[in-house]
């Protein structure tokens, strides 16, 4: 089976590898193909597709946008965009704007909790300044020694639900698949075992997914146990969706998968990677 990993990060959004080094982490391990799918932004897809030329692999332009959908974040990736699509980029745009904005409340969540410092110590971590998110304040309060660890800086500050995470309204739903289709991509739900949605909730998001013309499901990503792959790959198929797989690698360091060797969806499911390529 092809070496293919659609769901990457590199340090223009949350991840720590600037993109060329991303690109050539991948290809040392033997990824054909790679999708670099940023938080919200596509800039890095230059210096991604210059790697990508010079290591002999296949990049997919991507992006993974934030969606409040139903009171609940979901993420949606966009595979095969083209990024020069102005209304794709006037929408990618806003929602960094957001961003910013909820910076500046964690920041003063941070200083009324006595954590002081978060607005310039988190700068050190980012290295596009347009593009904020938690994660960054989760690296600040690891090397401040506040908190062991990631998973320990979201359980304790900036989690769903805890003192530091700032409620924020993302893109609708509509929008964000009408930004990525209108660029002539796919529009995939990102990492579903992740929302804590219920039964209803779940079957109802990728009922509306699909009749706005989504079109792919994430079943294989590094925060799906192994049992979670048959399930998520059945509601592909009830909902007619293709299945997307993707490691969702941000850092060497904190990564639960590294970057390609994932494994194969589960039979009788199509591939987002056909669609792409058909």
């Amino acid at each position: 089976m092809l070496n293919i990993d659609l769901h990457c990060h590199s340090n223009f959004s949350d991840g720590t590898l600037p993109p060329d080094e991303l690109v050539a982490r991948a290809a040392g391990r033997g990824v054909a193909a790679l999708a670099l799918t940023d938080h919200d932004d596509t800039s890095g897809l230059p210096l991604a597709r210059l790697a990508a030329i010079r290591h002999g692999i296949t990049l997919l332009n991507g992006v993974e946008i934030s969606v409040t959908w139903n009171d609940h974040t979901i993420h949606v990736v966009g595979l095969g965009i083209d990024p020069d699509n102005e209304v794709l980029q006037a929408g990618l745009s806003a929602t960094r704007h957001g961003r910013l904005a909820r910076s500046e409340q964690m920041s003063a969540a941070f200083d009324e909790m006595g954590v002081t410092g978060t607005r310039e110590g988190i700068k050190e971590f980012i290295a596009n300044q347009n593009m904020v998110s938690r994660t960054h304040f989760a690296r600040f309060l690891v090397k401040q020694r506040i908190v062991k660890d990631m998973n320990a800086a979201f359980r304790r500050f900036l989690g769903n639900g805890q003192p530091c995470c700032v409620p924020h309204r993302w893109a609708s739903l509509p929008d964000a698949v009408r930004w990525i289709t209108g660029s002539g991509g796919i529009a995939v739900i990102a990492h579903p075992g992740r929302y804590q949605l219920d039964t209803a909730e779940m079957r109802s998001l990728l009922s509306e997914f699909r009749d706005l013309g989504g079109q792919g499901l994430e079943v294989v990503t590094s925060s799906h146990k192994p049992s979670q792959y048959s399930t998520f790959a059945g509601h592909a198929q009830y909902y007619g969706l293709k299945a997307s797989s993707g490691s969702d690698f941000h850092s060497p360091g904190e990564s639960y998968h590294d970057l390609g060797g994932l494994p194969p969806t589960p039979h009788g499911v199509g591939h987002v990677w056909d669609v792409l390529n058909g």
